[in-house]
């Protein structure tokens, strides 16, 4: 009996993330629910700039590279295009809560029938670890090395309470990935995203607390019991619309 195998509708190329970061662990779970919903033929995926940059090296659908920010926009017009097809965009904070705030929110005020996965990793990765509209108050990065000053830099942006003042979205969620409980209700999160789409209800949306031990200078273990210690005391999870319910 099969107990555990790599999904399907993700390809053979070896992951390029730092040892510890959990982008590999979502990754494995929107292959799984492509694979569990059997979309894969018809899926379509955006990827964004930042760490998760090359993401369409590792899906085997369809993948399209949106210029910094744009992905949910990119996706609307695919959607739009192709309205049988599944499309989501996979982003970090940077591209989705700096460069593409716009973008995120007015696609989610039109109700665009699209999933969205949204890592939150409180740091810019990429590009060497400065501050993001998601670090957290006091937080030490390349660009608060004396911690984040919410009087002069303001505080973070809670992108599913934000959200979800909208009368539009149909699902969001924040979820997180550091133990095995919280990965199961992560892929529920996901999935429920997804079908959401192939019901026709609209703007869906998950956002996943990550771990980013390189820029964190952590090691990684201690960043994952950070994310418990730091992260969901100021991003709590949870379930923030749900239309069905």
């Amino acid at each position: 009996m099969v107990v555990f195998q790599k999904p399907k509708a993700l390809t053979d190329a070896v992951f390029h993330y730092c040892p510890g970061c959990t982008h590999g662990i979502v990754h494995r779970l929107v292959a799984e629910c492509i694979d569990e919903l059997g979309v894969e033929g018809r899926t379509i995926g955006v990827a964004p700039v930042g760490c998760s940059v090359l993401a369409y090296n590792y899906f085997t659908c369809d993948m399209i590279e949106a210029a910094h920010g744009r992905a949910p926009a990119v996706a609307t017009g695919v959607k739009r295009s192709l309205p049988d097809n599944v499309v989501f965009t996979y982003q970090g904070d940077g591209d989705l809560a700096s460069i593409g705030l716009c973008e995120t929110v007015s696609a989610a005020a039109r109700g665009e029938n699209i999933t969205v996965i949204f890592i939150n990793n409180a740091i810019y990765g990429m590009t060497g670890g400065q501050m993001a509209p998601t670090s957290l108050p006091g937080q030490i990065t390349q660009t608060s090395p004396y911690g984040r000053d919410v009087k002069t830099q303001g505080y973070p942006i809670r992108i599913c309470e934000l959200l979800s003042t909208l009368d539009a979205p149909s699902y969001l969620a924040r979820v997180t990935v550091n133990k095995v409980k919280n990965v199961n209700q992560a892929k529920k999160a996901i999935k429920k995203a997804f079908q959401n789409q192939l019901d026709g209800k609209g703007f869906s949306l998950v956002e996943v607390l990550s771990a980013c031990p390189t820029n964190w200078g952590l090691e990684p273990q201690k960043a994952l019991e950070w994310i418990d210690e730091k992260m969901i005391p100021y991003y709590p999870l949870g379930v923030y619309r749900d239309k069905e319910a």
